[in-house]
């Protein structure tokens, strides 16, 4: 058996390193076009996430319109909420995610965690559930607990807990 040329060797090795680094150049560029043909989701204002400022009835007769803190029943049912903008007056509506829960609870059943986050009992939190992103929309007044409609999930709004249901953790004060 004859032995190959060192020279071919040194030569063939450097084509398939020039090949392979010409490859990579080559998926590098294309996966760089591909990242700019993904759109960009858009900043409208209506679907920014929830900023400090006004919030409004999500539903009802009253959607759209200012709540008023002082006129929400102590010890529930909560309001589902949309943020809006102060200024602009623009309801932040355009994303589920911006839904809140608002509810006047007695101050002196909150824990320390969530009373930090009160303004006279009145507590705001996300209206997203932490199971599968449902919105959070029944209460059950004789167990002062909110639920998800979509498996079951129940909340302790007062104790920032899960109480039942396919998710354990906190409920997450906005």
């Amino acid at each position: 058996m004859e032995r190959e040329d060192p020279t071919l060797r040194r030569e063939r090795r450097l084509i398939l390193a020039l090949i392979g680094t010409s490859m990579g150049f080559a998926t590098l560029s294309a996966l760089l076009v591909a990242k700019d043909l993904i759109p960009k989701p858009s900043q409208t204002p209506d679907k920014l996430p929830p900023q400090v400022g006004d919030m409004v009835y999500a539903a009802g007769y009253k959607e759209g319109t200012p709540i008023d803190p002082g006129r929400l029943p102590l010890g529930g049912p909560f309001v589902l909420a949309y943020p809006m903008d102060r200024k602009t007056r623009v309801i932040r509506n355009g994303d589920a995610k911006s839904t809140l829960l608002v509810i006047h609870l007695d101050p002196a059943s909150l824990v320390p965690e969530v009373r930090q986050h009160a303004v006279g009992g009145v507590v705001v939190y996300s209206a997203v559930c932490t199971h599968l992103g449902c919105i959070v929309s029944l209460w059950h007044p004789q167990k002062q607990l909110a639920q998800c409609p979509c498996h079951g999930g129940e909340y302790d709004l007062a104790q920032d807990r899960v109480v039942a249901g396919p998710f354990t953790g906190p409920v997450g004060v906005v």
